[in-house]
């Protein structure tokens, strides 16, 4: 971490009061793309590790920070401040054209979200005769635990982060709803083995029906896109196109870790490449691995 060697010296005497600790540990996070480990900001601050450990804490469930198996970095609360929004516009800019293409291709409403803390933010909505129908807005959030989109997304957190956004209880919005820590974690496990696929069928609300894939980053998930249907969509036959909009943006948006990329496809040949394309067999196989039918 270079850019963690550029933090201030240790402080012999650290602050008394709780703002000024809470201070200096965000002082230390001195750009967006800064990690730092639990060791690094103990000493950077002169903290005790306790000390450290028990205010880091406090501020990752205030998502002042975030917290991931490469570190901590700052969060959503503290990118918003000043204008900044936390890297939301360069995500919008990567899947605007994929949105209105899969809106075009399907004639369903496609959603763009981020995970906000146990919720999704909706960034971005395109949709035809049925938008109106779709109780979604930009900016409005919604349960992560019953959507398809922040299910695309917790599957690739691990375990721990996923309690620790959502906590012990899940609310139950309809009656398909999941409403335990464990049956959500057993359906982020089926998500993982269906290559990233989320479903949901009235789980937020009666009679809408989503599929969704997260845009993933060389740190986990950074959003999430979904198309959106009423209960009887077949969304297996559209869940192939949002799988290859999903890892289209993410290679737009991390070129770095992106394999070569092939030259795109027209609109009417939409389609994953051909080494990731999905035969109806392979989908099939996929979805199938469920063994239940009601999350779908």
């Amino acid at each position: 971490m270079s850019e963690s060697t550029a933090a201030p010296a240790v402080r012999r005497d650290p602050p008394p009061s709780m703002v000024e600790r809470m201070t200096l540990i965000l002082d230390a996070f001195t750009g967006r793309s800064v990690r730092l480990t639990l060791e690094d900001v103990a000493r950077h601050t002169g903290l005790p590790r306790s000390t450290a450990h028990r205010i880091l804490d406090q501020l990752v469930r205030q998502r002042w920070l975030e917290h991931n198996s490469y570190g901590y970095a700052l969060g959503p609360r503290a990118l918003s401040l000043g204008g900044r929004d936390g890297g939301h516009g360069k995500i919008r800019e990567a899947a605007a054209p994929l949105l209105h293409e899969l809106q075009i291709t399907t004639g369903l409403v496609a959603h763009l979200a981020v995970l906000d803390g146990a919720h999704v933010f909706y960034l971005d909505k395109v949709g035809g005769r049925f938008a109106s129908s779709v109780p979604s807005r930009v900016g409005g959030r919604a349960p992560a635990h019953s959507t398809a989109l922040g299910k695309a997304m917790l599957a690739w957190l691990e375990p721990e982060q996923v309690d620790a956004r959502l906590g012990g209880a899940l609310n139950r919005l309809t009656n398909r709803t999941i409403g335990e820590l464990a049956t959500l974690h057993q359906e982020l496990h089926r998500i993982r083995r269906r290559r990233g696929l989320a479903f949901e069928r009235g789980e937020t609300f009666p009679g809408i029906a989503c599929v969704a894939a997260a845009i993933r980053g060389p740190e986990g998930p950074v959003a999430g896109i979904s198309l959106v249907g009423d209960i009887r969509t077949p969304l297996e036959n559209v869940a192939p196109l949002v799988a290859a909009a999903a890892r289209e943006a993410s290679q737009t948006l991390f070129p770095s870790t992106a394999p070569a990329r092939r030259p795109r496809a027209r609109r009417a040949e939409f389609a994953p490449p051909a080494e990731d394309s999905w035969s109806p067999e392979t989908l099939n196989r996929l979805l199938a691995m469920d063994g239940r039918g009601e999350w779908m």
